[in-house]
């Protein structure tokens, strides 16, 4: 495909994006109004019930609840747009567009992790204002940090949105996932290093609170750490975009593609 190809496909796809979001502003609006609650509520009622011992983790709690927030939308970002596709019966479209369903869903992978890091660096702001704390907020350092760990997440969304071709209705299996992010996120401090490296989340989230908490740039951390990060993040992307292209052949063969 040449560069003039590849570029229309990109505005194509951005354009597409935001027309959806001004459309459903309402959606949009409420989903980062949620976000917030969320976290007023954990803030709040963590305040009222622990106090200053409370105060000691409020840093923490903030770079842990701004990862899972670009996590989770990056997630439903990514799960929600192939199954937008599959409802309104556009999905096989994309295979059969010059482009191929794979450069369709690549160039919509890259508006996703854009689109969930602007929502995460706008809400740290908000938390930040919200809790009266100070963090070192780098846009150097922390970006690529927080777009390499949530790509694991833009994996997983894969793997369901392959999960829901076939079996259709399954919210509420990708709910439940969300707990298990909450619990990655945290795990830094609670389980052994080495697990840090397999797991997805985890590394990014003790980076992240290294760089937010500690104030360490980019350069400051270990090479073999941010290249171990990197080929966690590729492994959970590549293997959840492989898993899914599975899902997709046997929806296809069973029929089962057009329905919903």
């Amino acid at each position: 495909m040449s560069r003039a190809g590849r570029t229309g496909l990109i505005a194509a796809v951005v354009e597409k994006e935001l027309l959806i979001l001004r459309r459903y502003w309402i959606n949009t609006l409420m989903r980062l109004v949620g976000f917030y609650l969320f976290f007023a509520v954990i803030f709040f009622g963590g305040q009222a019930a622990g106090g200053e011992s409370f105060d000691g983790t409020l840093d923490g709690l903030v770079v842990g609840f701004f990862l899972f927030l670009a996590v989770t939308a990056a997630y439903y970002d990514v799960a929600g747009n192939v199954m937008r596709e599959a409802q309104w019966g556009t999905l096989e479209q994309l295979f059969m567009s010059p482009f191929g369903i794979g450069r369709v869903l690549l160039a919509k992978t890259a508006f996703n992790v854009a689109f969930s890091t602007a929502i995460a660096m706008a809400l740290l702001a908000v938390m930040l204002v919200t809790t009266d704390r100070t963090l070192t907020v780098d846009p150097v350092t922390i970006i690529p940090l927080l777009v390499v760990t949530i790509f694991p997440a833009v994996g997983l969304g894969f793997v369901f949105a392959g999960l829901s071709l076939l079996y259709k209705r399954i919210e509420n299996v990708q709910q439940l996932l969300q707990f298990a992010f909450i619990g990655l996120i945290a795990a830094p401090g609670a389980i052994d290093s080495a697990i840090l490296y397999v797991v997805p989340f985890s590394l990014g989230s003790e980076l992240l609170a290294d760089a937010m908490i500690d104030s360490l740039a980019l350069w400051d951390f270990d090479p073999i750490v941010l290249g171990a990060l990197l080929v966690n993040a590729l492994a959970y992307f590549l293997g959840g975009y492989a898993v899914f292209t599975v899902f997709v052949r046997r929806a296809r063969r069973l029929g089962v593609m057009g329905h919903y």
